[in-house]
């Protein structure tokens, strides 16, 4: 199989290792991986902040970096989730209305691709730690993901995943939120940490860096016991580049 790689902003600006493991990951999948180095943001921070034309501007870049009919994966259930969801608004009955509802058929977050696409359920990863999963906002209420990756981690070796109260619970990020509210974002983050660190986990795994980030922040700030791991940085642990 082959497949087009959609990697972020977050991803190429803060976290290109977890762009470079997703790669790592596809190819030892056996999925031939094509990369377009001008591929840009997808839009949706401005499209959230109120910015339509911006984010139309940068969502019809990003219809064209990707015009092939065949999957287009990305490691931020937040970002597939705009284009699935939001690019609706942008260009139902426009010039590029069937070029969009073509990249919306095919736009993939990576673990539902290879759990439903790839109908892979072990890859090979092995990470001998305790974990607990944060289910973003925007991968479970916008994507649809909840199982995906819970079934990937279930078959990781050496790897205990202890699920935390109100896992499906914001952690305080979305996007601009953090900024604007800054106390009620913070006091989200304080109790989604806490409860990770309840379970005794050694690690907050999610789908999305943004979320990540912003529990990490949290994390150093307090000097608290517990990490933060991209589920596909956890899945590419042992993994050679291939």
């Amino acid at each position: 199989m082959e497949v087009d790689v959609f990697i972020p902003c977050f991803i190429d600006q803060i976290y290109p290792e977890t762009g470079l493991n997703m790669v790592k990951l596809l190819r030892h999948l056996g999925v031939k991986v094509n990369y377009n180095k001008n591929q840009t943001c997808c839009g949706q921070m401005a499209f959230n902040s109120g910015y339509w034309d911006e984010a139309k501007s940068l969502g019809e870049k990003f219809i064209r970096d990707f015009p092939h009919d065949r999957p287009v994966v990305g490691p931020s259930a937040s970002c597939v989730g705009f284009v699935r969801n939001y690019y609706y608004d942008l260009f139902h009955n426009s010039a590029l209305h069937n070029e969009y509802r073509l990249l919306k058929r095919n736009i993939y977050e990576i673990t539902d691709f290879i759990v439903n696409v790839l109908n892979a359920k072990n890859v090979g990863a092995s990470f001998p730690h305790k974990v607990t999963y944060h289910d973003s906002c925007a991968a479970l209420r916008e994507y649809g993901l909840k199982d995906q990756p819970r079934i990937l981690l279930a078959h990781v070796r050496g790897l205990e995943l202890i699920e935390m109260e109100e896992a499906d619970v914001c952690c305080g990020f979305g996007g601009t939120f953090s900024v604007k509210h800054e106390p009620i974002s913070v006091a989200m983050v304080e109790q989604k940490v806490e409860n990770a660190l309840a379970t005794g986990a050694e690690y907050i795994v999610s789908t999305d860096s943004s979320c990540l980030m912003n529990m990490e922040s949290y994390i150093k700030k307090n000097n608290l016991p517990i990490k933060t791991i991209h589920i596909i940085d956890l899945l590419a642990s042992g993994l050679t580049l291939e």
